[in-house]
């Protein structure tokens, strides 16, 4: 997509007072795409764009900023705007040498929760429906939420992690925004969030999964480390006949 084309949609979004997720529900899109448009790495297609100029009350000329001097033509087929000089040669790409910019780095507060973005792509969602931490660089992923405690798509069993008293995972979650926006560390930074269980109900697998992940991150102890696992059949066993 044409940069200016980008800007112009990056223009109406903020003048509509709408921020990405507002728009790209609007829509019925995800964030990304909308991200992804307004970075001029990606086009709307037709209906979409339909969709934009009715819902900021312009024409689609004017979303695209056509005149007529530029001869400006949106091309269907490869969803891109093609504008053509008056003498019929195809107008070259001014930025395609420059280097590609990097992610913005923002953080969205709305109704739907807290999202934000670092450079590098990783990103927190704190929302209504729980906790989701993607650190894009090292491809990991955990989300928390009431039904549990996901790492790279493993669910990890936990009694309650929310409680009305101390909001520990309030605590969590803001240390942990802090520490990654001003040192960068996203990753191995998200162990905090195996923390959130233990304090509202301790439980010996969380620990020992927290144990594990410090060894092998820190200490690059994968191995001999695992043997922590063997521990949980004698911790249970040693409860039961103490009970």
């Amino acid at each position: 997509m044409n940069i200016e084309i980008a800007n112009r949609l990056v223009s109406l979004r903020k003048s509509s007072h709408l921020s990405q997720e507002a728009l790209a529900e609007k829509l019925g899109i995800s964030r990304q795409a909308v991200s992804k448009w307004e970075r001029a790495e990606a086009s709307p297609d037709m209906d979409n764009l339909i969709q934009l100029a009715r819902l900021y009350h312009i024409s689609l000329d004017e979303l695209l900023e056509i005149h007529e001097k530029d001869q400006s033509v949106w091309d269907p087929d490869t969803e891109v705007l093609q504008s053509e000089k008056m003498d019929g040669e195809t107008k070259q790409d001014e930025d395609a040498d420059k280097e590609p910019e990097e992610e913005e780095e923002y953080v969205d507060i709305g109704l739907g929760g807290v999202h934000v973005k670092d450079r590098d792509g990783s990103e927190v969602h704190i929302g209504w429906e729980g906790i989701h931490v993607n650190d894009e660089q090292r491809g990991e992923d955990v989300h928390i939420d009431k039904n549990g405690i996901y790492v790279n798509g493993e669910k990890y069993e936990r009694k309650k992690i929310f409680n009305e008293h101390f909001p520990f995972a309030a605590v969590i979650s803001i240390s942990y925004i802090l520490i990654g926006f001003l040192f960068h560390v996203w990753h191995p930074t998200w162990l905090l969030f195996l923390l959130i269980p233990l304090w509202y109900s301790f439980t010996y697998p969380v620990l020992v999964t927290l144990l594990f992940l410090c060894a092998g991150f820190f200490l690059n102890a994968w191995h001999p480390a695992w043997v922590l696992y063997l521990t949980i059949p004698i911790y249970y066993s040693f409860r039961r006949r103490r009970d």
